[in-house]
């Protein structure tokens, strides 16, 4: 086998696998390799998103993938509670690498650690060095240290745990649950996420935005088995367990983490490809998929441009959602943040959509701040203000 390649993707999480297998369909000529350091792809993961985050033309390429599908979603909140229509989708790891490692077949190699990259090349634990028109890193976010990326940025966390169970009976969920907000709050945001799989089947997820990117599991655990209790549902069995924690960027020097990268292309969370508040990936990896597939010039200088062009005009796009998010973690006690998504859910089904999407209007972004704020209006006030990582005291 050469060790000269067209384009390296190290990491086989979310968004190199989608570019590979983009580029594998549409650019069959290409000589790719994704290079995955545990046995497979996609980690242990649920993905989701709505219909309208998409085009039709990537609905399309993207559905093979797709694990469920439903025509609407619920919210729940200690004052409110709303059923919204708009088909919502998730897609399983499982699923997603039983359909992408046949695809891919030799242009993946799944047990390959990678001690050292650049630009063009890629060092493996036994000694063999890659070479390539350019190398994609695709292995999270830039985590702290000198020099790292994350410094740049002021952050607050998405922390969950999810598990799927199998019950003793049918659980009578007809759609999932986003958000069930009437839940005791813990210290932050806390609400559970429930995906109905099948008729006694569950996602079950145990979800925080709170300062930190750690919860105790074992109380994240008992508060899902507490959760199902409330609802009349006996747990049979726990088939797996997901957890994570996703960045929710408050604020950050947009231009000093990208020079910080030094010309490395990446993708995914370590190009800061995700919805700011919600945390979704999947939307952004679709988009920057089929931008890579669309490149004329797939060598690290141009490739290294055309993510970075569209990592700024996201950011350009995301200010008000920064503002939210300051809103949500800096304004009023962390019990009450409840309330500011609370007052969300009441606003117009299209808004919200267009909210998910990542695309609000001028008009929307004046609806969702008109009126009295649902935290103390000093705080809220002065979290506005708060645009640079230094100003921000809980940051990581």
């Amino acid at each position: 086998m050469s060790d000269t390649y067209d384009l390296i993707l190290v990491g086989g999480g979310l968004a190199n696998a989608l570019i590979a297998w983009r580029l594998h369909n549409t650019r069959p000529a290409l000589r790719l390799l994704l290079l995955e350091h545990a046995q497979q792809i996609g980690g242990n993961h649920t993905w989701s998103f709505h219909d309208s985050d998409l085009e039709a033309a990537q609905l399309a390429w993207l559905a093979p993938l797709v694990s469920a599908r439903w025509p609407g979603y619920e919210v729940i909140f200690p004052q409110h509670r709303r059923r919204l229509q708009g088909a919502y989708a998730s897609i399983c790891s499982d699923d997603f690498a039983r359909v992408i490692t046949p695809a891919l077949g030799a242009a993946l190699r799944t047990g390959a650690t990678v001690t050292a990259l650049t630009p063009t090349s890629v060092t493996l634990a036994d000694g063999a060095c890659l070479h390539a028109g350019a190398v994609i890193d695709g292995r999270g976010l830039v985590q702290h240290g000198a020099g790292a990326g994350t410094n740049r940025l002021a952050l607050g966390y998405q922390t969950f745990l999810g598990q799927e169970v199998r019950l003793a009976a049918p659980h009578g969920l007809d759609a999932p649950i986003l958000m069930d907000a009437s839940v005791a709050q813990q210290g932050g945001y806390r609400f559970v996420y429930v995906l109905p799989f099948a008729h006694d089947r569950l996602l079950i997820e145990d979800t925080h935005y709170i300062d930190a990117p750690q919860r105790d599991p074992q109380r994240l655990r008992a508060n899902i088995a507490d959760y199902a209790a409330a609802r009349g549902w006996q747990i049979a069995e726990v088939l797996r367990e997901e957890r994570g924690a996703l960045p929710i960027v408050l604020a950050g020097d947009h231009d000093g983490y990208w020079a910080d990268l030094d010309g490395q292309p990446c993708a995914g969370l370590r190009a800061g490809l995700f919805h700011p508040t919600t945390g979704y990936s999947l939307p952004h990896a679709v988009r920057l998929a089929d931008r890579i597939a669309s490149l004329d010039d797939l060598r690290a200088p141009a490739l290294f441009a055309a993510i970075r062009a569209s990592a700024q005009q996201a950011w350009r796009e995301q200010g008000f959602f920064r503002l939210l998010n300051r809103m949500l973690f800096l304004a009023g006690d962390a019990d009450n943040r409840w309330r500011v998504m609370q007052r969300f859910y009441h606003l117009p089904a299209p808004l919200i959509g267009r909210f998910y999407a990542g695309r609000p209007t001028l008009a929307d972004q004046l609806r969702v701040l008109s009126g009295k704020p649902p935290v103390p209006l000093g705080a809220a006030f002065s979290a506005a203000l708060k645009t640079q990582p230094q100003q921000i005291r809980k940051y990581a």
